[in-house]
């Protein structure tokens, strides 16, 4: 189980740990839409997909665009994801077995269009090998909108969000069902794109329920801020992410979508249940 990185910092930091303040800015690719789309009365749906986990990986991808994703979350393989349970972190360790690296992940993407944002997951580990301007720089030459960094806290993601900003990636981040509400606050108005809202505390994975804390964090996320909010971790049926839509401004799913590929459905069989998540959003 997976510690709330976020709580386990102070409420109230000191000068030199503050979380970075972000003046007003104009909203970037994700945000803009994720808006438009809630204006319009839709739920928004992301999608998660490891990169490089198979050799049809990009089908795939494409496939969970079309099968109504709006936006497509890509995970860079890495070999201690802590955040992730046991499907993903197998996915993690097929694409390194493949030979997936970072940069080629990246080079993959963007040769595709995938028609709708699409959104990097890795941990810090590989943007600070990698250089942190450099890989900003790999992330917009390969059409990415936005980063997650689930292992990056708040008041150390100055020196990647100068350079994702500077690059036009919208970095999102986390809140925690026991991230205090004033610490949330300020993760709202330093996040980008969206608020992803952490359903359950644990690791990634798909459950038989939705859990009571999803309905906790969006509310808590949504007092403090207008800026999007998803709920992720732990929905992984078309019921859940109905469910999860309810209380939020959409849904992330990741684990469920991994597990199909794994077991050989294909981008037809992607494409079949990303279909059956978003009708079931859209009824």
């Amino acid at each position: 189980m997976v510690a709330d990185i976020s709580a386990s910092f102070p409420a109230r930091p000191s000068p030199a740990d503050q979380i970075v303040a972000r003046s007003a800015h104009d909203p970037g690719t994700i945000e803009t839409r994720l808006r438009f789309w809630r204006d319009e009365g839709r739920k928004s749906l992301c999608c998660y997909l490891m990169g490089g986990m198979s050799r049809d990986w990009l089908d795939i991808l494409q496939a969970i665009s079309h099968g109504g994703a709006n936006i497509i979350e890509v995970g860079i393989p890495f070999s201690d994801p802590m955040i992730d349970g046991p499907v993903i972190q197998a996915a993690s360790r097929m694409a390194l077995d493949a030979g997936a690296t970072p940069a080629t992940v990246l080079d993959e993407i963007s040769r595709v269009e995938a028609g709708v944002p699409l959104v990097v997951m890795t941990y810090y580990n590989l943007l600070l090998k990698g250089g942190l301007s450099r890989m900003a720089k790999h992330m917009s030459r390969a059409s990415i909108s936005g980063s997650i960094i689930p292992d990056l806290p708040p008041e150390e993601s100055a020196p990647w969000i100068r350079e994702a900003d500077g690059s036009g990636i919208e970095n999102v981040m986390l809140v925690a069902p026991t991230t205090p509400v004033d610490r949330a606050r300020r993760i709202c108005e330093s996040t980008r794109g969206f608020v992803y809202c952490v359903g359950t505390m644990g690791v990634t994975g798909e459950r038989d329920s939705l859990s009571r804390t999803a309905r906790e964090v969006a509310a808590k996320v949504m007092s403090v801020t207008d800026k999007p909010a998803l709920v992720g971790i732990g929905v992984s049926t078309p019921a859940q992410a109905a469910g999860a839509c309810s209380i939020a401004d959409g849904v992330i799913v990741g684990s469920a979508i991994v597990r199909r590929v794994m077991e050989g459905a294909g981008a037809s069989g992607v494409e079949k249940f990303v279909r059956s998540l978003r009708d079931a959003i859209d009824s």
